[in-house]
């Protein structure tokens, strides 16, 4: 018998995993994997597929294709007014998970301490242990999830390197605006604390409400990696292609990581959405699409005894049930797939602690007639 100390001592199969395969078992509808049941644009795929006709079916550079992260460069500086050299500080990935991954690499290492808002994609929390980190959580409440950065500021010690943001958040589809981007300021300043900024979602912003990207502040600008998915942005979540900005000298040892840890990614489909991405209107259009599918999930979820949270972005809508039960939400979550047919996911899944609030999680990135029917099911509960 082999001997093996885990890295992960207690890191089992993530609760995304476990709820799909719940649902495959019991043919429920599956609301609980943040990814759409709809095809993608067919010229998108036209586009990717002529990129494979014409040859490009060799390694990419390590940094990508250099008219793709041009293109990055341009949208981000008519977006954000912020201008990041594509030679130099834009780096395709592998898929945000593996941005996320390769940025924290980059600069943790045993000893310091990470600032992480719970509840927190599943992915930060572990990777910052696997680097011998300290994760420091700071937990969120339902039902707004709001910022306390005075709280925030008393888990600084001299040994915090870095604080993990994600806006618009999953699960609680929260997002930041300008006061926590001017506390954030002021907290950092005159420290080296750098900043991780999830923003996958950041065209998933509703109400006419602002995505406060921290490339929209020289202050946070300096001392961040901001992280992108082109996954999200083209309802194609299987073809794991993301992307990495970052000033120069925190590039600089971001891709030091991620030439030994994937080398380089995809390169026709690089290509294809390079000539695809040329039309600003793809991602232009994206929050009023999505949320014609909130705003009609809601209406509809408003029929049925759960309370609603609010939900500012993302694709994701959490909502409470305590006043029905006092069940755990994996109990909950779990008496839904079998008995009732749809899967969600518990949101005590992404506290460290567990902690449950009894708040479960749906995807509305599903064509209408799927959420239609999940609601349909849900009305019998």
């Amino acid at each position: 018998m082999i001997t093996m100390l885990s890295k992960l001592p207690g890191v089992a199969t993530t609760i995304f995993t476990v709820m799909s395969r719940l649902a495959e078992d019991h043919q429920a509808i599956n609301l609980s994997q943040g990814f759409p049941d709809y095809d993608c644009d067919p010229l998108l795929v036209e586009a990717v597929s002529d990129a494979m006709r014409s040859g490009a079916n060799q390694y990419a550079p390590m940094t990508g294709l250099p008219v793709l992260r041009e293109l990055i460069a341009e949208k981000t500086k008519r977006l954000y007014g912020a201008h990041y050299h594509p030679e130099k500080e834009v780096t395709i990935t592998a898929g945000g998970t593996q941005a996320i991954f390769t940025a924290l690499s980059s600069c943790i290492g045993p000893g310091d301490e990470v600032i992480i808002f719970e509840p927190a994609y599943d992915s930060y929390a572990p990777a910052v242990r696997l680097l011998g980190g300290l994760v420091k959580p700071y937990e969120l409440t339902p039902p707004d999830y709001q910022i306390d950065w005075d709280m925030v500021k008393k888990l600084f010690s001299v040994n915090t390197k870095m604080i993990i943001l994600n806006s618009p958040q999953n699960p609680t589809g929260c997002i930041l605006s300008k006061e926590d981007a001017a506390q954030l300021i002021r907290l950092t300043m005159g420290t080296d604390i750098l900043i991780l900024s999830d923003e996958v979602y950041e065209h998933l912003i509703y109400d006419g409400q602002q995505h406060h990207s921290m490339a929209l502040y020289p202050e946070l600008r300096e001392r961040s990696f901001i992280v992108a998915s082109f996954g999200k942005l083209l309802h194609t979540t299987g073809w794991k292609l993301g992307y990495c900005l970052a000033p120069e000298q925190l590039m600089r040892e971001f891709r030091k990581v991620h030439q030994f840890n994937v080398f380089s990614v995809n390169t026709p489909m690089q290509a294809g959405i390079a000539a695809y991405l040329k039309d600003p209107s793809v991602y232009a259009g994206l929050s009023g699409f999505f949320q014609q599918k909130r705003d009609l999930f809601r209406a509809m979820l408003a029929e049925t005894r759960f309370k609603l949270l609010p939900c500012q972005g993302s694709y994701f809508q959490c909502v409470s049930y305590g006043h029905l039960n006092e069940l755990k939400d994996k109990e909950m979550a779990t008496i839904l797939v079998k008995e009732h047919g749809v899967a969600s996911i518990p949101v005590s899944a992404f506290y460290t602690k567990g902690t449950d609030h009894q708040v479960l999680r749906f995807c509305f990135a599903k064509k209408q007639e799927t959420l239609e029917k999940a609601v349909e099911r849900l009305m019998k509960f």
